[in-house]
């Protein structure tokens, strides 16, 4: 495996806690390349099938991970996606998961459109912290942290650790 001279992130936690807004304000305060797995799916027809019951596309996360390959190889990725236990575990460097309060969270996802079992579902898998417990059991547990993402202000203190985090992975790394 090639030696990496960027980490690679991966921004995991349920649809609604700000991850795409804490990916993309990363890569800008980082350089490193953000991508959204549901943006990169639907750029390439990454689909096995719709879900007729969330109306939504099914994701074919073979042919997700065939994509990425050799980007993550090269390291200095930021990766966004409210699934995480189908990467290899080879990939990140860390991972953080973001959780937001139930109804902090219940707005957003309202305000997104989401309504029915969609909408309970998702906050379900947000008070069994379903996405942390996949996350400790798809990574080594020392890479795995929350971040909690209900405000601004958590947002900020977010960028700063994290980028703190990527600078000191640089120096020690190169």
């Amino acid at each position: 495996m090639k030696i990496m001279k960027k980490p690679n992130i991966l921004l995991t936690g349920t649809p609604g806690v700000g991850k795409t807004t804490l990916g993309k304000e990363l890569a800008q305060r980082t350089g490193l390349t953000y991508v959204n797995v549901g943006d990169l799916a639907q750029e390439g027809q990454l689909y096995d099938g719709f879900d007729e019951e969330y109306q939504c596309p099914i994701l074919d996360e073979d042919r997700v991970v065939d994509e990425l390959e050799d980007r993550m190889g090269d390291g200095g990725m930021i990766v966004d996606y409210h699934g995480c236990d189908f990467f290899p575990e080879r990939w990140f460097n860390i991972v953080f998961v973001l959780r937001t309060d139930n109804t902090v969270l219940y707005n957003r996802l309202e305000n997104r459109g989401y309504s029915g079992k969609k909408l309970q579902d998702n906050i379900q898998c947000e008070i069994f912290q379903t996405i942390f417990e996949e996350a400790m059991e798809a990574y080594k547990e020392e890479i795995v942290h929350q971040l909690p993402s209900n405000d601004p202000e958590d947002l900020e203190r977010n960028l700063e650790q994290i980028v703190q985090w990527t600078e000191q992975w640089m120096k020690d790394n190169n």
